[in-house]
Formats: C-alpha cells, structure tokens, sequence
C-alpha cells in the first residue's frame, strides 16, 4: 500500500496567495506613504533632564522635521522605567507611539520578579542611537579629589556618605554597588527618578556623591560645580582628559554604560520601522548633529534595527548575571 501524497496547489491557490501578498505589500505602501498625518508621541520612561530625555528631544526635534510631523516628547517616570516601558509596550502598533528608553529596558527584566514587557516580545527594534559612559562624581567642597580619597573617606566614616543614582537597577546604581563591593565601603543609595532629579540632589546638597550618565553631569563638570572623579568608560572622554576610567585606577573591568535605544510596540508595520530608523540613522549621522551629542556625552552608534536587537539579547543575560552576582534580589 503505497502512502498518501497531498496534491500541489491549484494554479487558483497559488494566485490567491500571490494576491494576498501584493495586497499586503501595496498595504505597506500606502501606511507609509500617508504616515504620519498627526502627532508622534515618544515616550521617555523618565524624568526630564537625564540622558534619555536629552537624546528624545535633539533627535525629536530633527526626526520631526525629517518626516514632516510633530513629534512630541512624553516624560512618564516611575518604577525604575518600567511604567513609561510598560505603557509604550501596549500602545496601540500604528507607529504614533513610540519609546526611546535607556539601559532600563534590558536591566529590568533581572532586577524585577514582575515587569509590564518582554523586551523581546514586546517591541519592534528602530535603532540603537547611542551610549555614554556613567561617571562617579562628589561635591568639590568635599575636599575628596580622587577614587582612592572617595574610599579613604567612606572607610573612616561609613555612616557619613550616601550617593544618587538615576533609579533602582539603573546601571549608575548598579555601577555604585559594584563600586561599593570592590572598594569594601559603605555609602547609602538615594535612587531618584531619572538622571535630572539625581543631579540636582548632589548640586543640592542632598547627596555628597552621585553616579549617573555623563550627558546630565557634562556641563555641571565643565563649570566646576561637580567634580568628576571617573569614568566608566573603555577610554576617556575626549574633552575630559584629566579625568581617569576606573580601569586605569585599578578596577580590573570595570566597565559600565548607559545606552539608549528607539523601539515601536510589536507589530508596527514594517514600512513604519524602516521609515523612522532610515531618517533616524541619517540624522545622527549628520556631521553637526553628530557633533553636538558627542559634545554632550554621548558616543553615537546609529545602527539599525539589527543593534538593537542584538543589544537587547546580549544584555539581558549579562545584566541578570551582574544583579545576582551584586546580591541585589529581585523586587
């Protein structure tokens, strides 16, 4: 008995399912071509003033132009980013929300027993925009002028000192207590809701130290108001030259930055994705554009869909992996 064998498809099938193809791609065409006819929203899951909220409203205000559109930028903190995520995530996939988060987005998913995103699942990649290293900075009238005063210091006073960071499970956080394990020193953790409102504790007063991003410290470290003591970076930063990475002082890896990345929720139409991330990658890669971000702390990367998702499948794993070898458990 010979087995059974399914009959190829009919020349009536094989049209159909060409048609339902080109009607799809003709689809494709026409959201493209119409989009956006209203208001473009970018979500930035923190307050104003930190790196993300800079790169949002430089690149807003050029992609705006580029498409022809407004663009308007939505500042939605809480819950370490998560709410802001969370709320871009489940918007509707049309392309007029959008989210540009930073590190938040992959540190999250460790630092958290429950989230409102798959950072997998959940999103279309548009590109990855750039990144900046994060920077350990003090008030100068600490009279602290270095790492080593930094741990001196908080050696003989362990009670006294307490730094801001951006947020809980923000990789300025997490770079603080990787700093606090290695230097075998105690300093209280004030987690504020994004870089802006941490700058303003240290410049405030409120904290004697604070790790963040460099975008939001840059000019209070040109104008003296902060001192930086270093970078977290692979290299210094090009118009910081005397202020060391913490691999030169000794911090073997020490290696810590704070990306940010363009997405639109699942399922955005295709043609929508590769509109914004074609005019995105134009823009930043614009000489005077370029320029001025690099001028304000980020290091551009401009790459495609294709960064981002690689970043985004590279460290989920690797920040999970520094949240429990830190002992910092899940919330």
């Amino acid at each position: 008995m010979t087995g059974s064998r399914s009959a190829p498809p009919s020349r009536r099938t094989i049209l159909t399912a060409a048609g339902a193809l080109a009607i799809a791609a003709l689809t494709r065409q026409a959201i493209a071509a119409g989009y956006p006819d209203r208001p473009v929203k970018i979500i930035v899951p923190f307050a104003p003033g930190g790196p993300t909220d800079i790169m949002a409203r430089i690149l807003g205000s050029h992609l705006g132009e580029a498409l022809g559109a407004t663009i308007v930028v939505e500042n939605r903190p809480g819950g370490g980013g998560n709410i802001g995520i969370g709320l871009a995530a489940h918007a509707d996939p049309d392309g007029y929300t959008l989210l540009i988060s930073s590190s938040a987005l992959v540190v999250n998913p460790g630092l958290y027993s429950k989230i409102p995103y798959d950072p997998d699942k959940d999103f279309a990649p548009i590109a990855e925009l750039g990144t900046s290293p994060n920077v350990i900075l003090v008030d100068p009238k600490l009279g602290i002028n270095s790492v080593a005063d930094l741990v001196a210091r908080a050696k003989a006073n362990p009670d006294e000192l307490n730094y801001a960071s951006p947020g809980l499970g923000t990789t300025p956080h997490l770079a603080g207590e990787l700093f606090k394990i290695i230097g075998r020193i105690q300093m209280t953790h004030v987690p504020f809701s994004g870089a802006g409102p941490a700058i303003q504790a240290i410049l405030s007063g409120t904290t004697q130290v604070a790790f963040a991003a460099l975008p939001p410290a840059h000019p209070h470290i040109e104008s003296g108001a902060l001192k930086a003591l270093a970078v977290t970076g692979t290299h210094r930063w090009f118009d910081l030259p005397d202020v060391p990475t913490m691999i030169e002082l000794g911090y073997k890896d020490f290696v810590s930055d704070t990306f940010q990345g363009f997405l639109a929720p699942a399922h955005t139409p295709s043609s929508i994705v590769e509109l914004l991330s074609t005019k995105s990658i134009a823009i930043l890669k614009t000489p005077e554009i370029a320029d001025q971000l690099r001028n304000d702390g980020f290091e551009v990367l401009a790459n495609g869909p294709d960064g981002m998702r690689k970043r985004i499948a590279d460290e989920v794993p690797k920040w999970r992996d520094i949240i429990a070898k830190a002992g910092i458990k899940p919330v």
